[in-house]
């Protein structure tokens, strides 16, 4: 197995919520690894207008702009890069940083599908539009890179959310393409069912797979550490589960991300003990 880089990707400039720039610095502290880096966002007033639609676009352009090139960096050193968040409009730079490198697929593990565009978004967090932006068409948020994923190999796991505007989403994923397992598909297949579907479609005429694992795809009883809970989500052993199908296919990975752990919301260390495990478990 090749060696293994922790990025820490400390931003919450995507979110309304404060805290998940916090969540990277708390995880490697506890992580007692030494080939580790911290990329913290700019120093700016980050937006919380309601009526502002592209909130902290330049700043989120700017971080993802640098760790975009640290994970490239990474992988053009032959090191498996191992990226936690910080919300989940990271992704953008590091799922197409692993793009740029080779083709890829990718499996986005979340309650959500982060499939907005600038068309449909309803509150301007751009945490809520990072897969699209992948797929290509939400392009203000990938200046810095030409190369996309082809939405035919991107599959989400664990869709659950009721967001407002959920049906424009779903109008954006069916035109595209995306393959949607949600909740309700893993409690009827089983867990292990649905992430081997998605690893087929993933790595379907590709050279690997990014998988982005967000927090909030687990039942905030067990996790409650994230900033956009939902509830009705998959129970802690499948949550392990995913990591350990991860683990078994590592082969195939050729990225991973660990988002949306937010300190701020966290009760007792129960979402950072669970973030611990899956990262550990990941890199050994």
């Amino acid at each position: 197995m090749k060696n293994i880089r922790i990025i820490g990707a400390a931003t919450d400039l995507g979110v309304d919520v404060d805290g998940a720039s916090k969540g990277p610095a708390k995880i490697i502290e506890n992580l007692n690894y030494d080939n580790t880096t911290i990329i913290n966002m700019p120093k700016c007033i980050k937006s919380l207008d309601k009526d502002d639609l592209k909130k902290n676009l330049k700043e989120v352009n700017e971080f993802n702009n640098e760790l975009f090139n640290e994970v490239l960096n990474t992988l053009n050193n032959n090191e498996l890069p191992i990226t936690i968040g910080g919300d989940h409009s990271l992704a953008i730079a590091t799922v197409l940083a692993s793009r740029k490198k080779e083709n890829i697929g990718v499996i986005w593990v979340d309650a959500h599908l982060d499939y907005n565009t600038f068309d449909t978004t309803i509150t301007g967090n751009l945490h809520g539009l990072p897969l699209a932006a992948i797929n290509g068409i939400a392009t203000p948020l990938t200046e810095f890179t030409d190369t996309f994923v082809n939405p035919l190999n991107t599959v989400v796991v664990g869709y659950r959310a009721k967001e407002e505007n959920k049906e424009a989403e779903l109008g954006n994923i069916k035109k595209m393409g995306v393959t949607v397992f949600t909740n309700e598909d893993i409690l009827n297949n089983g867990i292990e069912a649905i992430m081997n579907k998605a690893i087929k479609i993933a790595s379907n005429n590709t050279n690997g797979i990014h998988v982005s694992y967000d927090l909030d795809v687990i039942d905030p009883t067990y996790a409650p550490g994230v900033s956009v809970p939902e509830y009705e989500g998959i129970t802690l052993e499948d949550a392990y589960k995913v990591k350990d199908i991860i683990k078994n296919n590592i082969d195939k990975v050729k990225s991973f991300d660990l988002v949306e752990y937010n300190p701020n919301m966290d009760i007792d260390n129960k979402t950072l003990n669970i973030a611990l495990k899956i990262i550990n478990d990941i890199k050994k």
